[in-house]
């Protein structure tokens, strides 16, 4: 005999396919609390203590972002385990650069048919990036959309908080002449500039995403799939035992835009574009796109994906500690005093 469907399940919404979620994610969801957390998965909200013996004034620090059109490259490659990766990323490395230490993490995720395996993969996903970033994965919404969504396609938003001390928060108010640039490597594209790769490489040229690219050392699914670098430990590590005066975590608009929200209104940050080998994704995208300089300096991380400002009797020890982790980085430029002409905040330079 088949069972009856609900009303709401005949238009589409199967109630009892989301309880099944939660049950398969609580698991790998519960390996990300820290102690502070004091709440079990289903509730209505989540609950999470400061521990006030740790902290004298803490400031909250929070973001929101999403994993843009990088999304379409998942759902063409029907790899949805690291997406949640660059969800988090995207998320705790603009916490990170005020200072502060990512607390906790929750994530949104809508689709039009709950797909109970696929979302369990990206929350998966989700819960490895919380654990690299040490932050708790809290909670989240998971809409049932029907209608709206695609079949196999989802959209995908992530909440974070962390915390700082007030007198240690890094604003970039300290940022004088001399000081220094330091940028971290990034693992390639992260999760910005997508729509204009995705014209490129499979609308205006027709490349299929299994296509093997020597110079890439993989094919073009793999190279456009790979997660968002988290930067977390690194520069919390940093900004325990340096003078860092501000860190840009560079996403949309590029190393153009992110670095001067960072600047003091007299600053200008000089970079020299010779000081490191840009990954060769970026090579590709600029010739197969007749992308320009300025557009993909002001679209494309170009192989950095933070940068650090320091005071350069620093730099040496900085950088030495940055490799020690594991973690390339180079000197990227410097800070000047801005003209009063009307000259941009950052100006790029190119040494051989």
């Amino acid at each position: 005999m088949t069972e009856k469907k609900s009303a709401y399940q005949q238009a589409g919404v199967d109630v009892e396919a989301g309880n099944l979620f939660v049950r398969k994610i609580a698991p790998i969801v519960k390996e990300t609390f820290r102690p502070e957390v004091t709440t079990d998965l289903g509730g209505f909200g989540a609950l999470f203590t400061l521990r006030q013996d740790k902290y004298h004034s803490p400031v909250l620090v929070s973001a929101t972002d999403g994993v843009g059109t990088k999304l379409k490259i998942a759902s063409l490659l029907d790899k949805h385990d690291t997406i949640g990766i660059d969800l988090v990323a995207m998320v705790v490395n603009d916490i990170v650069v005020q200072g502060a230490e990512p607390l906790f993490f929750l994530d949104y995720l809508a689709m039009g048919k709950l797909d109970v395996d696929l979302a369990a993969t990206v929350v998966g996903g989700i819960a490895a990036g919380c654990k690299e970033a040490g932050c708790s994965l809290v909670g989240g919404e998971t809409a049932e959309m029907p209608g709206f969504y695609p079949q196999g396609e989802y959209e995908l938003v992530g909440f974070g908080v962390g915390i700082v001390e007030n007198d240690l928060v890094v604003d970039g108010s300290s940022i004088t002449v001399g000081d220094c640039l330091i940028g971290l490597s990034s693992t390639g594209i992260h999760s910005n500039g997508y729509s204009l790769v995705r014209k490129i490489f499979l609308e205006d040229n027709r490349l299929s995403l299994d296509k093997h690219f020597e110079e890439l050392g993989c094919t073009l699914g793999e190279e456009l799939i790979r997660p968002t670098k988290i930067y977390v430990k690194t520069v919390a590590n940093l900004v325990r035992d340096f003078a860092v005066k501000g860190i840009a975590h560079i996403t949309g608009g590029g190393l153009r835009d992110n670095i001067v929200r960072v600047l003091p209104e007299r600053s200008q940050a000089v970079i020299d574009l010779g000081a490191w080998e840009r990954p060769p994704i970026f090579k590709l995208i600029s010739e197969l796109g007749r992308v320009d300089e300025a557009d993909m300096l002001a679209t494309f991380n170009c192989g950095i994906g933070m940068v650090i400002i320091v005071p350069p009797g620093d730099v040496e020890e900085i950088c030495s500690r940055v490799q020690a982790l594991g973690e390339g980085c180079t000197v990227i430029g410097e800070i000047t005093k801005r003209p009063d002409d009307g000259s941009p905040g950052v100006v790029f330079k190119q040494t051989t």
